[in-house]
């Protein structure tokens, strides 16, 4: 089942926010944009990350899950010294620690700094 909400921005190509299979939730990447305006928000790793998870959280919540049921995350930086500032963030979402990859990419949409998604169990 395709998950959409309004909490969260709108999909900016041919995807889903999510997708419902079985027990599981299976988000889009979610980037720094504000749900209302479609804007970048932020212009730290710090700020990004915010609204990254702020956006995801909204997703996952849509879809009857949450960051504490988070099986999976594969989490996209355009550079790996942010690497601690972002993981800053991360953990206060984060917190049941679920398994991860980290990946440094050269570009994300709209020249973000960071791209998150996860797979988590639905409540």
């Amino acid at each position: 089942m395709k998950i959409h909400t309004n909490n969260a921005p709108a999909a900016i190509g041919p995807y889903s926010q999510a997708i419902t299979h079985q027990n599981l939730i299976f988000t889009s990447g979610q980037i720094p944009l504000n749900p209302e305006t479609g804007e970048i928000v932020g212009d730290t790793i710090t700020e990004q990350t915010e609204q990254v998870l702020k956006n995801l959280g909204e997703v996952l919540k849509e879809g009857n899950s949450s960051f504490e049921n988070a099986i999976k995350c594969t989490c996209f930086l355009t550079d790996m010294r942010d690497f601690a500032a972002f993981n800053e963030v991360y953990t206060k979402y984060f917190t049941s620690d679920p398994a991860r990859s980290c990946i440094a990419v050269k570009t994300l949409p709209r020249n973000v700094l960071v791209e998150v998604e996860c797979v988590a169990h639905i409540n």
